[in-house]
């Protein structure tokens, strides 16, 4: 299963926003009157969380919960993300749903977050297949540096 950067907007109408470790989006899905098993559901469904990210500075109760409950790192911006710049990432992205939008803007925050490490990580890891090289890249998002990722010193549990 791949990992995830996980945007969450919560509310009456809640949105999910699934990206791979490339930036890429994989899923995005909203629903009015989500529960948490909705959330959890849906995530797991499209691989393993490593970051649950909001798109506001002081993510709610759900965002907090799910990122304990998956074990994945919590992002929150330092400032909420301006509508102007969710509505870029619509446009760019074809999203015509509010809450997807504010939920892809908070998974694609988050990976900005990490681009730089992230393509150092898979550049040093050079021709090794897509699957290791996100193996990797979710070791050091999880605070390994790039060398204990790659060498195999780092946490053994976390190796799925």
């Amino acid at each position: 299963m791949p990992y995830l950067i996980v945007g969450i907007d919560t509310g009456k109408t809640s949105a999910i926003a699934c990206i791979g470790l490339n930036g890429k989006p994989m899923k995005v899905k909203a629903r009015i009157f989500a529960e948490q098993r909705w959330y959890v559901d849906e995530i797991s469904g499209a691989g393993i969380p490593i970051v649950i990210a909001s798109d506001k500075k002081n993510g709610s109760e759900t965002v907090v919960k799910l990122a304990s409950a998956f074990d994945a790192e919590l992002y929150t911006p330092d400032e909420d993300i301006s509508v102007a710049k969710k509505k870029e990432i619509a446009r760019k992205y074809g999203i015509r749903n509010v809450h997807e939008r504010d939920a892809l803007s908070a998974a694609l925050s988050a990976y900005n977050k990490h681009a730089s490490k992230l393509n150092q990580a898979a550049r040093l890891a050079g021709d090794a297949s897509e699957d290791e090289k996100d193996r990797i890249k979710a070791l050091v998002i999880k605070k390994h540096s790039v060398n204990e990722a790659m060498t195999g010193k780092s946490a053994r549990r976390f190796v799925r």
